[in-house]
């Protein structure tokens, strides 16, 4: 009797456990469907970077723009910008722009413009707590890397569910640094300039460049 309790119970849990996993599953398929429904994304926000360890705690804020797979990232005095086939990093601090080849491609990698889809593969993912923040109802899904190459240990992404928006992301690596970027201002459909992810070498005649092909 003890053991045919005991498988029931595993039982019941499993299909507890599935059933969340399901909910985890639709509530992130809601958010990437809205996601691809705007024609621009304009997000401004708070990053933070800790690790008890290493005596680390860095706070900043930044902005970014996404349009398909382009966007225009400011964070920390630095700019990044990603035309669809190349990324501008300007350094005004350095008088320096790196030229680079679009690094989109890597799954395990959370480039701007897949801040808000990059969850739809390589994640295992599972239904976490619930919070009330200022009157929003944030619910985390708790996402695990597939890959054992990975260095993160999971990534707790908290979403609006009202709006089906991401509100913050909360990364963990396996070095314990402990990332943070939370959500102040989201707005889609902005009117963006035509040249909003062009490069313009003549705005920066003084800076060293340096392209990495």
């Amino acid at each position: 009797m003890k053991k045919l309790f005991f498988w029931v119970l595993l039982l019941a849990l499993s299909v507890q456990v599935q059933a969340q996993d399901k909910k985890a599953k639709n509530l992130l398929n809601q958010v990437s469907s809205k996601v691809k429904s705007y024609k621009s994304i304009k997000i401004d926000f708070k990053y933070s970077l800790q690790n008890a360890k290493e005596n680390v705690n860095q706070e900043s804020s930044g902005s970014v723009v996404l349009q398909n797979n382009k966007y225009q990232l400011q964070l920390m005095g630095v700019t990044k910008l990603f035309d669809g086939k190349r990324v501008y990093t300007i350094n005004p601090e350095d008088e320096e722009i790196t030229i680079s080849k679009g690094n989109d491609k890597e799954d395990n990698l959370i480039t701007p413009s897949k801040m808000l889809t990059f969850y739809n593969k390589g994640y295992s993912y599972t239904w976490d707590i619930s919070q009330n923040v200022k009157g929003r109802s944030i619910q985390y899904i708790k996402l695990v890397p597939t890959t054992a190459k990975d260095q993160r240990k999971q990534i707790l992404l908290g979403i609006d569910v009202k709006a089906k928006q991401i509100y913050n992301l909360i990364e963990v690596g396996k070095n314990d640094t402990k990332t943070t970027l939370t959500v102040v201002s989201f707005k889609t459909n902005q009117k963006l300039s035509a040249n909003q992810f062009k490069f313009d070498k003549a705005k920066y005649p003084n800076y060293y460049i340096n392209t990495i092909e």
